[in-house]
């Protein structure tokens, strides 16, 4: 709110306290609607996909297709790190999690297998590019 006011403008703790009521009863709102999304769906957990719907369905189209690409985004970057970790940590069964849940395709995971057999056989040192 500072930042957008000029900088020796003051602002009070009464309009602090404003918009602070005002933002959480936005995000009651917009949870509220996607918490009825998730219960006639039967499921319990509410996640970044139906708030997304939620803020579309209120009229927030706007919010809702930035906050569509900033969670994919986040969700890209979490998948390249998983596969980071996978190769760094030699875990065989976050592979298999990860391939399971659909975030590697089988390339991918050959790939990553590859890789895995060739540091538990350290005298094959040549990874071929696939």
């Amino acid at each position: 709110m500072k930042q957008i006011l000029p900088p020796n403008a003051k602002i009070s703790k009464e309009a602090k306290q404003t918009m602070q009521e005002c933002v959480s009863e936005f995000i009651s709102f917009v949870t509220g609607e996607a918490s009825d999304k998730c219960r006639k769906e039967r499921r319990k957990t509410v996640n970044g996909d139906d708030i997304c719907c939620a803020l579309g369905t209120l009229g927030f189209d706007d919010y809702a297709a930035l906050l569509r690409r900033y969670l994919h985004r986040c969700r890209d970057q979490e998948g390249a790190e998983h596969r980071a970790n996978i190769g760094n940590n030699n875990n065989e069964d976050e592979l298999k999690l990860l391939a399971n849940n659909n975030i590697l395709s089988t390339a991918q995971e050959q790939r990553i297998i590859m890789i895995m057999n060739q540091y538990d056989h350290p005298d094959h040192h040549d990874i071929q590019k696939t």
